[in-house]
């Protein structure tokens, strides 16, 4: 069994009731218990991790037992080769833990002979330049303090070199322009939230490997971003927890309060934010002062509880005055679409607009579920100006709000180079879509209906218009929220329709009236929410039973 006194007392503190811990880290402590504490292949470097905790004190900051448990993972190693146990870490913490502080000194003592591993590079990646440059300030900063610290390192406004070991800390952003970098040793990853997916950090951990124990970390605080790139690393966290990934495919430290209603408990935010456990030091009461303010002015400003609940809690929250579901409803529709081969279907479409998106899909039942199958044409010169999609990998700018490229090449929707998006391939994709089942009908409202019926006629399409869509939102608003709420709804692993979905932006009039509209009026599109709804309104109308044979008897019928 091994041990590290520094972990062993974080433990014991959660036992003895000192200290909260939310649902994660309960799980991490009993993840660690059962498969790395009695593995008899690794060991804590105990003198590594006092020689860092002791850098970091004297340089920087005295450490809480939350810092030091951090600390002592950093240098559990496998005893074999001396090969780093944890290579990616992951620190979510509300804001206010001192993230950037703690990983400030922690990249300092890596790149210093304390470490002992020559030209051990670090780059320091965010979004902005502004955010990337924290840590490296930080450092910057206790170097030119003064002391023995100034002697052991050479610092200029954009690297920070050990005179020692020739190790470099660079800061760096996430759009990829730099990334023939450093043959680093560590990469350390800011305001992940940000993330809508892994491209930037696969452009930045390329490098990593060329050096003795590679370490990536991630920290941040949760965000407002879904299916990105942070929700990837959440969704492996709760693997490893569960004994269900690799053992060491990441070190997950993870705080949060547990549900909602702890908003309203002050003593249950420590579960969120390790620094407001008790005792606190003078920064830790000064964060809780101002923490509570801002709690105090919720009442008087209830705009910002998304925020609040979102950053000081790390517990993203969706206003359900605005948004269509939860965000945990919204994900339980990714699950895989029932075969619809020979069933009935209602055909529906939006076509708001021939010079940008327009969805099609096919809407059918499986029991209590609406399931909905779904694809989507966006012109190119659109989907270039708003979102990037023609940009080359190694430009600066990257595709932005939309994954467009990566949507494409899932196979949900198709990007068409032309002056407008043409009626016929529209049509084409229900024509083929009807080999495989029967579509009862095509419903669309009644904007542009005059460009779409003459040719779903001709291809022998009922279609049905909806006169008044607004009407019908607020009709089929209280069905779409109770078939979110109790999971009765699949759109399959489509990542563009849970998109579509977080876009709309629900209204209520003064007779509680509800249509469904957009959070923003350009890029972020609702069309295949949209045609789903056009789909819901004739939901009843399709059976839930197969019927090819009868197809096929009728099929087989001369007239």
């Amino acid at each position: 069994m091994i041990v590290n006194k520094h972990v062993a007392n974080y433990i014991q503190l959660y036992h003895d009731g000192k200290i909260k811990l939310n649902k994660e880290r309960i799980m991490l402590i009993n993840y660690l218990e059962k498969y790395v504490f009695s593995r008899d292949d690794i060991y804590f470097d105990d003198e590594m991790i006092e020689n860092a905790i002791r850098f970091t004190e004297k340089w920087y900051f005295k450490l809480t037992d939350t810092d030091k448990f951090l600390y002592a993972f950093v240098f559990l190693f496998f005893k074999e080769n001396g090969r780093v146990f944890y290579r990616k870490s992951l620190w979510l913490v509300a804001r206010g833990f001192g993230k950037n502080g703690k990983i400030s000194a922690l990249c300092n003592f890596l790149i210093s002979p304390l470490h002992g591993i020559d030209e051990y590079n670090i780059s320091l990646v965010a979004n902005s330049e502004e955010q990337a440059r924290t840590s490296f300030d930080e450092c910057y900063n206790a170097i030119g303090r003064g002391g023995a610290l100034s002697k052991m390192f050479k610092r200029t406004k954009t690297q920070i070199v050990s005179n020692k070991t020739y190790a470099i800390l660079k800061y760096r952003t996430s759009n990829g322009e730099t990334k023939d970098g450093l043959r680093d040793g560590a990469v350390v990853f800011d305001e992940i939230h940000q993330y809508e997916s892994n491209k930037d950090v696969a452009v930045h951990i390329s490098g990593l490997g060329k050096k003795k124990n590679p370490r990536e970390f991630y920290i941040g605080t949760d965000g407002y971003v879904r299916d990105g790139f942070l929700d990837g690393m959440k969704e492996l966290s709760l693997k490893v927890l569960k004994g269900e990934a690799r053992v060491n495919a990441i070190f997950p430290f993870i705080c949060k309060i547990d549900n909602e209603d702890e908003v309203n408990n002050a003593n249950a935010w420590e579960k969120a934010n390790p620094m407001l456990c008790q005792p606190r030091n003078d920064y830790a009461n000064e964060l809780y002062a101002t923490i509570y303010e801002e709690y105090e002015n919720l009442q008087d400003d209830p705009s910002t509880y998304e925020e609040f609940i979102t950053k000081r809690m790390n517990l993203p929250k969706v206003d359900l005055e605005k948004s269509v579901a939860k965000e945990e409803e919204i994900q339980a529709t990714n699950r895989p679409l029932p075969e619809y081969k020979g069933k009935e279907v209602i055909g529906c479409i939006d076509f708001a607009s021939i010079r940008d998106f327009t969805a099609c899909g096919l809407l059918y039942r499986n029991n209590e579920d609406y399931c909905f199958d779904t694809h989507s044409f966006v012109r190119k010169e659109f989907v270039d100006k708003f979102y990037g999609y023609s940009m080359k990998p190694d430009e600066s700018k990257k595709e932005k709000f939309a994954p467009i490229r990566d949507w494409e090449q899932q196979g949900l929707l198709t990007v068409l180079d032309e002056p407008t998006i043409d009626v016929k391939k529209v049509v084409g994709w229900f024509v083929k879509q009807r080999e495989h089942c029967y579509i009862k009908k095509i419903i669309a409202d009644n904007f542009r209906m005059e460009l779409l019926r003459s040719e779903f006629e001709a291809n022998g399409f009922e279609v049905e218009v909806i006169r008044n869509p607004r009407a019908i939102h607020s009709l089929l608003a209280p069905r779409i929220e109770t078939a979110f709420a109790n999971h009765h709804i699949v759109f399959g692993n489509n990542p563009l329709m849970r998109w579509y979905t977080r876009n709309v932006l629900v209204k209520t009039d003064g007779k509680g009236n509800k249509t469904y509209e957009k959070k923003e009026p350009i890029r972020r599109k609702t069309d295949g929410f949209q045609c789903f709804v056009h789909g819901m309104y004739r939901a009843d109308e399709v059976l839930t039973i197969d019927i090819s044979s009868e197809l096929d008897a009728l099929s087989a019928l001369n007239f």
